[in-house]
């Protein structure tokens, strides 16, 4: 079977299931998508590492995860989608140790939370894609219609509400802080490790400033 390359898109959350969110990622030389549903944790460890300028003051489970592979000489070469079972993505993690190569079994959140730590590729089969894969449209996120699909494909057991406009107050909860003060904000997230705050104020801060 062949492998198809995919890239992260997103994270979209679910306005109808507490706690729930999806992990959006994209075929890289095609159209298709591949929506994932990933928890909070997982969700707020994957947005760290795609927002490079938020650092934790203490590492995170999947950064402690990279220390001790890094200090034993272990690299994570990619990361492989190779299952899909009632709605359920099963991945593998591929090691490589003085050019010993191993498999390990792992949930798709926590495989993708460390491919981003080690730069590594996320691969899944064309046959996965083939089944569980959605054509969105650009800025899919925020139109109702594309969103809609999602819904539906996850609506059992795992269910995502259409997305907001962009643009609209409940997207921006931060939209009447200055700049000034959003920085501040943005600072006392970290220190306090709340990530998910700290995401979302970065966002603000890098809307008023493109």
């Amino acid at each position: 079977m062949s492998l198809v390359k995919l890239s992260i898109k997103g994270i979209s959350y679910s306005q109808t299931q507490n706690g729930a969110y999806a992990l959006i990622l994209n075929e890289v030389d095609g159209e298709r998508k591949l929506p994932i549903v990933i928890g909070a944790f997982e969700a707020q460890s994957i947005a760290i590492a795609l927002e490079k300028e938020i650092k934790p003051p203490r590492p995170l489970t999947h950064d402690l995860f990279k220390n001790f592979a890094e200090r034993f000489d272990i690299v994570v070469k990619q990361v492989i989608i190779h299952k899909l079972v009632d709605g359920v993505f099963y991945s593998s993690i591929i090691c490589e140790r003085d050019k010993i190569e191993e498999i390990i079994d792992a949930r798709t959140s926590d495989a993708i939370a460390l491919a981003l730590r080690f730069n590594a590729p996320i691969f899944t089969y064309k046959n996965i894609l083939d089944k569980a894969g959605i054509y969105l449209k650009a800025n899919s996120l925020e139109e109702d219609k594309d969103a809609q699909e999602i819904d539906e494909m996850f609506s059992n057991p795992k269910s995502f509400g259409k997305e907001e406009e962009e643009g609209r107050q409940s997207d921006r909860p931060y939209i009447r802080q200055s700049l000034e003060e959003l920085n501040e904000l943005l600072g006392q997230a970290v220190a306090q490790e709340d990530y998910e705050k700290a995401a979302k104020v970065r966002d603000e801060i890098s809307k008023r400033e493109s």
